[in-house]
């Protein structure tokens, strides 16, 4: 952990050397994610409610949601770009380094243009806290925590999927995306309005609805006490994609760069 603080400390120093271009980053990041807001706000305004959730329960559900992406995004990034580092052979030289491979690449890119977008996730959490009439104790605080938690280690256990792939493609595969900025979007309501067999995936397959759905039925007391603690079972997740990036490693021969 203090070699990777140190990765932090020195990107920061090296994004602030331009400060002008930094702070507009963020406020892009932000207004971009504020779109977002208003086409739910246009949707609202022409129905009350989606499978049951009112607007500022859904606002609620999202500004957690957005939040997990968000600091998934801004540790995990160095996954996101990790085919550019097997193709410049960068990979190589981590792989000869005396740490392990994966807080390497962690650290090799940290990006925090993405407090715009945590701003913005921050901004529409405290107002659904506001207006959603959730009852507040510390059990739902406790769940929400949890949420934040597990849904960073899910966002970031696809991150590192997506990585892994690599391995085997050389170049990275788009479609990962469908599960990384495709659930940011379509976690903007409650996974149950796309029907159950997508809750069923969302479930067993790749973890979604345990750190989002089921947690937040049981802010809305439509669930049972024991949702509050799934979110730390959808932990469990970032094993199989640890034992998929450990398999990519042994199957690495370099990229001839």
């Amino acid at each position: 952990m203090r070699l990777y603080g140190k990765f932090f400390v020195m990107h920061l120093k090296s994004l602030l050397e331009y400060k002008t271009s930094f702070f507009l980053t963020c406020i892009g990041q932000f207004l971009v994610s504020f779109n977002v807001f208003l086409g739910m706000y246009f949707m609202f305004q022409r129905f009350s409610n989606v499978e049951g959730f009112t607007y500022n329960e859904v606002l609620l559900c999202f500004g957690i949601t957005l939040m997990e992406f968000s600091l998934a995004e801004s540790v995990a990034r160095g996954f996101d770009t990790f085919d550019n580092m097997i193709k410049q052979g960068e990979f190589d030289r981590v792989l000869v380094r005396p740490r392990h491979e994966i807080l390497l690449v962690l650290g090799s890119r940290i990006e925090f243009s993405r407090i715009g977008r945590i701003m913005q996730a921050v901004v529409m959490f405290i107002y659904g806290f506001a207006v959603s009439g959730v009852r507040w104790t510390p059990a739902k605080v406790m769940a929400v925590l949890f949420m934040l938690i597990g849904g960073t280690v899910v966002f970031s256990g696809l991150f590192l999927i997506y990585a892994s792939i690599c391995f085997f493609t050389i170049e990275g595969l788009e479609f990962m995306n469908v599960f990384t900025d495709g659930a940011r979007e379509y976690g903007k309501y409650p996974v149950s309005i796309y029907g159950k067999r997508i809750l069923q995936i969302c479930t067993f397959v790749i973890p979604y609805a345990l750190i989002q759905y089921y947690p937040f039925l049981f802010l809305l007391d439509r669930g049972k006490p024991w949702y509050c603690l799934l979110p730390l079972a959808a932990c469990l997740f970032i094993i199989p994609c640890f034992l998929l990036w450990k398999l990519g490693v042994r199957h690495y021969t370099s990229s001839g760069s």
